[in-house]
């Protein structure tokens, strides 16, 4: 890879964390890419995408900006105009219009079974936030990893507020329509049919479509080679151009 020097920036969804993105982290620095795996903070749409464009402010040069799940709404916002992003890559992730919420997207065609998986808790600034059941969180999220695995990521996955799924995308010119997209998704996801993710790709003219047979939700934990794939797909796009 030539020219201009790529930093890839992934936001992990809801119900997951930064260490999701371990696998294909090892993939990318592999190629001597500059990488950051963003907390998302998943309270609410608005400040999770201040707060991913915050972590882009501080990057020098450009970025290649990969949203997995519900971070793919948070993408979607935080890289509406900013110019430092040149690429964007959806894995298994929500790839809004403005005003679709996740809850309303996952419900467009048929064959999601989250919410009969997730768990509510008030918190005490107001509201829900949700979780996946232990006792269903392999079959559902991550079905093509191991149990032990699965185990420690049900563990681990941080809640996310019901008010960030069901915020409208706020932004009237949603990223993907200015900027080259990406997708790799997954036709075996529970929490995101695959007829949307084919949906939204196509909407969204993506430069590639990958579709992995058999895989999961948590396609960065079980595929990572094939995230790591698409992701420098987009990275040599943009040193190139």
């Amino acid at each position: 890879m030539t020219g201009k020097r790529v930093t890839v920036v992934l936001v992990h969804g809801a119900f997951a964390e930064s260490a999701s993105w371990a696998g294909v982290v090892e993939s990318l620095q592999e190629r001597g890419l500059d990488v950051v795996a963003a907390a998302n903070p998943l309270r609410s749409l608005h400040g999770d995408a201040t707060y991913v464009r915050d972590v882009i402010d501080g990057v020098n040069g450009p970025v290649v900006l990969v949203g997995h799940s519900y971070g793919g709404m948070v993408i979607t916002e935080a890289a509406a105009g900013h110019r430092a992003v040149s690429a964007l890559v959806y894995v298994c992730a929500f790839a809004p219009d403005h005003g679709e919420n996740a809850f309303g997207l996952s419900t467009k065609f048929p064959g999601s079974t989250l919410g009969e998986a997730i768990a509510g808790h008030p918190v005490s600034t107001g509201g829900n936030e949700l979780t996946i059941r232990p006792d269903v969180f392999h079959h559902q999220f991550a079905a093509d990893v191991s149990p032990a695995q699965a185990a420690i990521m049900s563990a681990t996955q941080r809640p996310v507020t019901e008010l960030a799924l069901t915020t409208g995308l706020p932004t009237d010119m949603p990223a993907w329509r200015t900027i080259p997209s990406w997708f790799v998704f997954s036709d075996q996801d529970l929490n995101i049919p695959v007829a949307l993710h084919r949906y939204m790709a196509e909407r969204a003219g993506a430069k590639t479509i990958r579709e992995m047979a058999g895989a999961s939700h948590a396609l960065s934990v079980s595929q990572p080679d094939a995230v790591a794939a698409t992701i420098l797909e987009a990275v040599d796009a943009v040193a190139a151009s």
